[in-house]
């Protein structure tokens, strides 16, 4: 029972956590792009093709959490190739992962509120797969947004803080990957992020 459950949810969550974790990475590398820096570009980052984004611990730890948790290779990004004011770069390349990923949650919001209105006996298994297209989407944007390193919205924070505030937050950056591990064991993460998440689930699919 539990192999055939597993092999049912991988069929469903598997290509849709693989083609939200491609398409954040492949906004940032195309942002980077637009800011002047083709360090993504030039490393292959720069397609929708899956297997150039995938990090085999990410994917090990996808299917051993049961299709609930898993992430991606970081695009690089060199700093030094960025045109203009690096702050508005920084903070564009990191935003553009999350603001990919509510947009696909929207697009998939809407193709399940047309089915419904089309046909609302549509088959469990589609109705679940686009339902999983939305809600993983939504729930890796808002993941990314939590300002702490590694995390895009760390970036993001530090590029809207004055320059003062630049050593402290270096100073705590050894310790957040440890904070944000035990934000997530503890389900603390999903006690901050479940109501906005779920909201936003629900404004974009009506379900």
């Amino acid at each position: 029972m539990f192999e055939e459950d597993f092999l049912r949810r991988a069929l469903i969550a598997a290509p849709a956590i693989l083609f939200a974790l491609t398409v954040h990475e492949f906004f940032h590398a195309w942002t980077a792009l637009r800011f002047g820096d083709p360090t993504a570009r030039d490393q292959g980052r720069l397609t929708l093709n899956p297997i150039a984004h995938i990090d085999l611990m990410g994917l090990a730890m996808m299917f051993l959490s049961g299709f609930r948790f898993g992430w991606a290779k970081p695009v690089p990004v060199n700093p030094f190739n960025l045109r203009g004011n690096w702050r508005v770069a920084d903070f564009w390349i990191s935003a553009a992962g999350p603001l990919s990923n509510l947009g696909l949650g929207l697009i998939f919001g809407i193709i399940l509120r047309i089915l419904f209105a089309l046909n609302p006996d549509i088959p469990h298994v589609a109705y679940q797969f686009v339902y999983f297209c939305v809600s993983i989407n939504v729930a890796l944007a808002f993941f990314n947004l939590i300002p702490i390193f590694p995390l895009d919205g760390s970036h993001i924070l530090r590029s809207i803080l004055p320059e003062s505030s630049g050593q402290f937050l270096d100073s705590i950056q050894p310790y957040s990957p440890i904070i944000l591990l035990g934000l997530i064991i503890t389900g603390g993460v999903w006690l901050i992020l479940g109501g906005p998440v779920s909201f936003v689930i629900y404004l974009f699919a009506g379900v």
